[in-house]
């Protein structure tokens, strides 16, 4: 058998499913589209749920893919074991309502056997316990003994996800041979040993689960297979993990070579190099489709993924960051396969090395305050790390849970975990939706989702802004209907329309629908599955029915402003890659007819000078009259030609190049200007973070801008008018006004420091001998704190060396202070201690250090009792 390499065998497959009239479709975003039920895409059917339901049509009747895919649940054995990995690759091969079970069988042994060349002898099937169909096709058709055939329970050979579609699988099993095994007798397929390993797993969809264990049969009957590649390439290489397969080797190596460690000489070793090697490759993905690290969902993910390669590292003895490195041969041994990655190289190695560096940063600091955390818990005889504990670390220091509590098993330790949880769950009560209980499809359930698959909008609004159609579905907020009324809030769906639905960060258009017996404003327009407009807002007057032709028309004022504004965010990407760099990236865009807001990937604050030179490139572009063209292209020859396209968006086969002149191009499914000239006028008003590595630029264009200066000027002359100066001599005036509140503010202090001194009198007078330590302990009035500290520095210069104690009545409250000189303090006078006795009486506290300390009350009538009870108090602190 040949020893086919990772990026061989994905292609293979890909192949072989597509010359048995499947579809080959690329790889799904890590990132769920409209589906709340999932953090990330953890199997290869996952994004294609919608098809499975029929909630959506597919492409073609049978799609094949090689999905990305990432796991935590096993995270903590990660690295401790071989078998364990957060990233894989799901080979898949599907029919929606086509073929069944016979096909789907025959391929998978045609596969195997046959292109791949596995020893038949050594593949074990095994079938659901009651699937006699599935039985028979592997006993009668592809002619495996009964005795080699297996038959399992629900737990193992039935795939069910609470209610929705569910069905038996049937699962192939591979005898690696007797130097993977466990040596037990008995020891055969279902084993918990290496030896019999599972290769494939053919799904048949072909029951519904109400919830509650009622199954009926399924109307369309789907298949689901999933075979895991790095597992499929173990088999075939001959190896003894994952970790050992070609490309994932030759990370592991260079794991070792930076480390300077041998991977299988030391097992502690040996933990570092395999999750270091795991977590790069989950990390490089998940930043190649615009996850960023944060402290939330699926940020959160790779924030802990990064944290604990690079604290790895550190246990390695690697110095500095090293994790681009890594990076960029995940990217050599995956690009083939990811083209992505290859085109997002930048923007990942800044990611990883930023992330990188704030962690060196917060480490040291963190492992310092665990170490103290250590030793009191120490001192105590306590086990179990405090969830609060642990939650400060994870919120202050950046370290996420499983780290703190890998750092600590080491040691013996524990942590409270539900601790932990209470305190991360107040801080999250405001954010938390990054996951909510939804339906099987991860989507809230809505009135949308009874219309007909088959219905669909054509978009005609790039070319017109008014179009007549004819309704094909009408809802109000709770169900389909054939009408609406006047006064009824409700959706209206038609063949063709000239509103733009929310799509791209641009907003929907507004405007009205009407014939000559009703008017439907339009206050929003949306999409939703299966490429449906919806047309949202109330009947006006009259009523509209289902079938009848209507006469849509768009706001134009609005729509025109919107794509002034869209227009100027492609300008301003592009102006910002100039002069910012190639990492910049759109984080997202908001575009409306009132202002623009772009949020780009970029890990510091922009510079005044370069919001200058950002803002200046764009209002050049739009003086240059730039024509903007809209081209339909092939994707693979949009990207060829330069056009960006945008992180984690999925894009059809053919799409939009947006290109101003030779400055920008884009893909983009948005609405623009016919020339640049018509945004007349660009203008940011903010700059600002958003979350980490996020900036957001909010920017106004056109009539905006003018509207922007008439505000300002109006300001300017309000202030000026309350100067009563004209507006060129405003900061002149404002100069001479802080000239003169300076002067008088110095003249307030110097006045109410003599009469602070005035109200002692004769200080020497009041000066008490203690024990031989002189003290003056002395009450005034209408001193602030600071006034209080000036005179105390004062007073203790007079007396030379001994001790100073006042007390200041201020509205109704009580600021104390008190100083001791060194030759006091060596006498055993603290000012700390003194003051918290003498705060006591007036109904308050504080303290402070043995030279100087402050306090407050509230009882001003007590003060002069402090004030005598001073001597007592520093009486019993002189040895």
């Amino acid at each position: 058998m040949k020893k086919y390499g990772v990026n061989e065998l994905r292609q293979m497959f890909l192949d072989f499913m597509e010359s048995k009239g499947h579809l080959v479709m690329k790889s799904f975003s890590l990132v769920p589209q409209g589906d709340k039920s999932l953090l990330l895409i953890n199997a290869g059917m996952a994004p294609l749920k919608p098809y499975f339901t029929g909630a959506e049509i597919p492409p073609r009747t049978r799609v094949t893919t090689c999905q990305k895919c990432i796991r935590t649940g096993d995270i903590e054995n990660v690295g401790k074991t071989a078998r364990h990995g957060t990233f894989f690759e799901m080979l898949g091969n599907f029919s929606f309502g086509d073929y069944f079970k016979t096909e789907a069988i025959h391929w998978s042994w045609e596969f195997l056997t046959e292109v791949v060349g596995l020893d038949a002898d050594r593949l074990y099937p095994s079938v659901y316990q009651d699937d006699d169909e599935a039985f028979d096709i592997w006993n009668k058709e592809v002619g495996i003994p009964a005795e080699r055939i297996f038959r399992f329970g629900k737990e193992d050979n039935f795939w069910e996800h609470g209610a929705g579609p569910c069905g038996p699988c049937s699962e192939i099993y591979y005898d690696r041979g007797e130097k993977y095994g466990c040596g037990k007798p008995g020891c055969t397929v279902g084993c918990d040993c290496d030896r019999y390993m599972e290769v494939w797993n053919n799904v048949f969809t072909q029951f519904e689960n109400d919830g509650n264990g009622n199954y009926t049969t399924l109307k369309q009957k789907n298949i689901d297979t999933g075979m895991g590649l790095e597992r499929l390439a173990v088999i075939v290489q001959d190896v003894d993990s994952i970790f050992d397969v070609d490309t994932i080797c030759a990370l592991r190596n260079l794991v070792c070579e930076i480390s300077g460690k041998e991977y299988e000489k030391n097992y502690q070793d040996d933990v570092s190099i395999r999750l270091i090697t795991d977590h790069i490759r989950s990390a490089t993905f998940m930043i190649s489709d615009g996850i960023m690290p944060t402290n939330e969902g699926r940020g959160y993910v790779l924030r802990r993924l990064i944290r604990r390669a690079a604290r790895h590292g550190r246990l390695l003895g690697i110095k500095g960051p090293f994790l681009a490195k890594l990076s960029e041969e995940v990217i050599n041994g995956s690009k083939a396969g990811y083209p992505e990655l290859e085109e997002k190289k930048e923007f990942i190695f800044k990611v990883l090395t930023n992330e990188e560096n704030q962690f060196n940063k917060t480490i040291d600091q963190g492992l310092r305050i665990l170490g103290d955390m250590e030793e009191e818990m120490k001192a105590v005889g306590e086990k179990t790390l405090s969830g609060e504990n642990a939650f400060k670390l994870y919120d202050t220091y950046g370290f996420p849970l499983d780290l703190t509590k890998e750092i600590l098993e080491e040691k013996g330790y524990t942590i409270d975990e539900d601790g932990f949880q209470k305190a991360m769950e107040e801080q999250r009560v405001k954010a938390r939706t990054s996951r909510e209980v939804t339906n099987y499809m991860g989507a809230d359930a809505t009135v949308y989702d009874e219309i007909d698959v088959n219905v669909t909008t054509e978009f005609e609004g790039y070319d017109h802004l008014t179009y007549d159609s004819e309704i094909t579905v009408l809802t109000t907020e709770k169900e389909i209907v054939t009408s609406l009324m006047e006064g009824q809030k409700g959706t209206v769906f038609v063949k063709g329309t000239p509103f733009y639905a929310t799509m791209g960060g641009q907003e929907g258009d507004c405007g009205v629908i009407e014939t000559a017996n009703g008017k439907f404003v339009v206050e929003d327009t949306i999409k939703l599955r299966g490429g449906k407009f919806g047309h949202v807002g109330y009947m006006e007057s009259g009523m509209l029915s289902t079938g009848e032709t209507v006469s849509l028309k768009v706001n134009e004022q609005a729509r025109r402003d919107t794509e002034k504004n869209h227009s100027a965010t492609h300008l301003l990407q592009k102006a910002l890659k100039t002069v910012l760099g190639s990492h910049v990236e759109q984080k997202g865009s908001l575009v409306t007819p009132d202002r623009l807001r772009f949020d780009f990937a970029h890990f510091q604050a922009m510079t005044p000078d370069e919001i200058a030179e950002a803002e200046a490139l764009v209002n050049k572009e739009i003086q240059a009259a730039l024509p903007v063209e809209t081209n339909i292209m092939d994707i693979e020859e949009a990207k060829k030609s330069g056009a960006m396209a945008l992180f984690g968006e999925k894009y059809d086969q053919k799409v939009r190049v947006v290109s101003m002149g030779d400055f920008s191009r884009e893909l983009c499914g948005g609405t623009h200007v016919k020339n640049t000239s018509s945004i007349m006028l660009f203008k940011i008003v903010s700059e600002a973070g958003v979350a980490a590595g996020v900036r957001r630029i909010e920017a106004l264009t056109g009539n905006g801008v003018i509207e922007y200066y008439k505000k300002q000027e109006a300001m300017l002359h309000e202030a000026a008018k309350a100067l009563k100066a004209q507006p060129a001599e405003v900061a002149e005036k404002i100069a001479h006004l802080q000239a003169d509140v300076k002067a008088l503010q110095s003249e307030n202090e110097s006045l109410k420091s003599k009469l602070a001194q005035g109200s002692l009198g004769d200080v020497m007078n009041q000066i008490v001998d203690v024990k031989g330590v002189k003290l003056l302990a002395s009450r005034v009035e209408g001193i602030d704190m600071n006034g209080l500290r000036d005179l105390g520095d004062q007073l203790k210069e007079k007396i030379g060396e001994g001790v100073v104690v006042l007390a200041a009545v201020n509205g109704g409250k009580v600021n104390l202070l008190a100083m001791a000189t060194d030759a006091a303090q060596k006498a055993g006078a603290h000012a700390g201690n003194l003051i918290k006795g003498v705060a006591a009486i007036v109904g308050g506290g504080g303290g402070g250090r043995p030279n100087m300390a402050q306090a407050g009350g509230k009882n001003p009538e007590k003060a002069q009792e402090a004030i005598d009870a001073a001597a007592g108090i520093l009486e019993q602190q002189i040895h």
